[in-house]
């Protein structure tokens, strides 16, 4: 069942929604809905441009234990030869429009002026956090951001403009996140190399006790 929000900040059961988790249209992403979203595993997705906003929460989730991080040799190796540096909350105006510029170029997703207006309004509260990835030049070629709450960071997007920077922008991630408490990253949809780096899936209710942890 698919639900239509109302201006009440509020959402209904997403047990009840569709098999990929889509369970809601509509509403709108001020802060406040944001939150409450979050904090029940619920995130917006614009499909097209001038779509409504589907509302999504499938009843299993990929997610990262940062104590689970996997680094291969490879991956190793790169990070020892000190070629980028890695920061967090620099730039994040920079992360999202690259975030933004790579969904361009994906049929069926988009980050649109709305979505970056109500991330960047997040993260001027402190609920919405960068990964920043720079060569030696001090040029951004990497990165990712995405909602933190309580103790759980929920992946939104991630770019790379050399290879394997969205990965040592994760690993920085995980390593910082769990150094101050963190227990898990919601990665949202599988991709290859996130299953690679430790992603799995764990059931909604088994996932709701982490974001709920305090």
């Amino acid at each position: 069942m698919i639900y239509q929000l109302t201006d009440q900040i509020a959402f209904p059961d997403p047990r009840n929604g569709e098999e990929d988790g889509l369970f809601a249209i509509g509403g709108d992403l001020s802060i406040d809905r944001l939150l409450l979203a979050y904090s029940n595993g619920i995130f917006p997705w614009y499909s097209f441009r001038d779509s409504d906003i589907l509302w999504f929460c499938p009843m299993n989730r990929f997610v990262i234990f940062p104590d689970e991080i996997h680094v291969s040799h490879s991956m190793r190796t790169l990070m020892n030869k000190g070629l980028y540096h890695v920061t967090i909350n620099q730039d994040f105006a920079s992360v999202i429009k690259n975030c933004g510029d790579l969904r361009k170029e994906m049929e069926g997703a988009w980050l649109g002026d709305d979505m970056t207006k109500a991330y960047t309004a997040l993260h001027e509260q402190g609920f919405a956090a960068s990964v920043e990835v720079w060569d030696q030049e001090e040029k951004l070629v990497g990165g990712l951001y995405g909602v933190t709450i309580g103790r759980c960071f929920f992946g939104e997007s991630m770019f790379s403009l050399v290879p394997s920077a969205s990965k040592l922008a994760l690993i920085f991630l995980a390593k910082v996140f769990e150094q101050n408490g963190g227990v898990m990253i919601d990665c949202q949809l599988e991709t290859p190399h996130l299953k690679s780096m430790g992603g799995r899936y764990i059931p909604y209710d088994e996932y709701m006790k982490y974001v709920r942890m305090e």
